[in-house]
């Protein structure tokens, strides 16, 4: 039996996510009605993700449910906020249940470990896509930016990158790596946005960004956004041991020019660096320092061999082939 759209939205998605008191109406009326609290910024965030683009075709309707939500979790991460509610839009070819039931229960159990009450959206049918809009809040005046990075500043990145980019690279064929195969197709399937860190690291970052295009792109992008340069050392970067297993050059690549990581690039000033360690060790949040801000603009890296500037790096929708 067909489901219907209004049947859609109830069965799967008029109860998902978390029960928030600040949801005045939600799932079910023209709008959502939402109370944000006094003296908090509210802060938005949307992302689509298009069947073919940033999933592969056939991806598992769990991984599409979860990744939908993550990667606006990690938006929000990287601006320090706290997430609250969500709007979701989805274009389907078709209402299949078992489809429905692997996206519905997944997008939920993100949205219930992070208090996400899904709101409202829109369900439309054509080729598949996934629109999710997420909003948050956090102090007046306390938002991470991209901007406040200064030469000198000390770089970090959560995790490690690289992992999510050979993962995809698993799923598309491209890549033959029999030992680390789960781990890796996991880390692109199921990526874990850095919310707790992101909201932790407001009085001790400079800027912040989340890892989405590449750690190069996005390192650049964050000093571009500050007006100066970053210099990452090869040799600091936190590689996984299945990414190492692939080859030390391989590997580096993937870390400095693989997206989809969804980790938190950010920056400290060197006077707060004792306070960020005893306070956010480290070894508890996941976070590596992997170079310096500095004054001659771009992305510089050094390795072996010495410096070298890397132009444009990252993927991009409109010149990628």
């Amino acid at each position: 039996m067909a489901l219907s759209e209004f049947d859609l939205i109830d069965r799967y998605f008029r109860s998902s996510g978390a029960a928030r008191a600040d949801v005045r109406l939600g799932v079910g009326d023209d709008a959502a009605l939402l109370e944000c609290p006094a003296g908090m910024t509210l802060v938005a965030a949307v992302d689509t993700l298009v069947d073919g683009v940033h999933f592969p075709h056939g991806c598992r309707p769990e991984s599409v449910g979860h990744r939908a939500l993550a990667v606006n979790l990690s938006d929000l991460a990287a601006m320090g906020a706290r997430p609250a509610w969500a709007l979701l839009a989805l274009t389907l070819p078709s209402a299949e249940v078992p489809w429905l039931e692997g996206f519905s229960a997944a997008f939920s159990a993100l949205a219930l470990r992070h208090g996400v009450a899904l709101v409202g959206g829109d369900t439309t049918q054509g080729p598949l896509a996934v629109s999710v809009t997420l909003l948050g809040w956090l102090p007046a005046g306390g938002a991470l930016r991209r901007s406040g990075a200064a030469p000198g500043d000390a770089l970090f990145v959560s995790g490690t990158p690289g992992d999510a980019a050979a993962g995809l690279a698993l799923e598309q064929g491209r890549l033959a790596a029999e030992a680390a195969r789960e781990f890796l197709r996991e880390r692109f399937l199921f990526p874990e946005p850095r919310v707790a860190l992101g909201e932790r690291l407001r009085g001790y970052a400079s800027a912040c960004i989340d890892v989405s295009d590449g750690l190069l792109a996005d390192a650049l992008k964050l000093a571009r956004a500050s007006g100066c340069g970053v210099e990452l050392e090869a040799a600091r970067l936190p590689l996984s041991a299945p990414l190492r297993a692939l080859g030390a050059a391989r590997a580096r690549d993937f870390a400095l020019t693989g997206g989809d990581d969804y980790e938190l690039c950010f920056t400290v000033p060197v006077e707060r660096l004792a306070q960020l360690q005893a306070e956010l060790p480290s070894e508890l949040w996941g976070y590596t320092r992997i170079g310096t801000v500095c004054v001659e603009t771009g992305a510089h890296v050094r390795d072996e061999r010495g410096v070298k500037t890397v132009a444009a790096p990252g993927y991009d929708h409109f010149t990628a082939p």
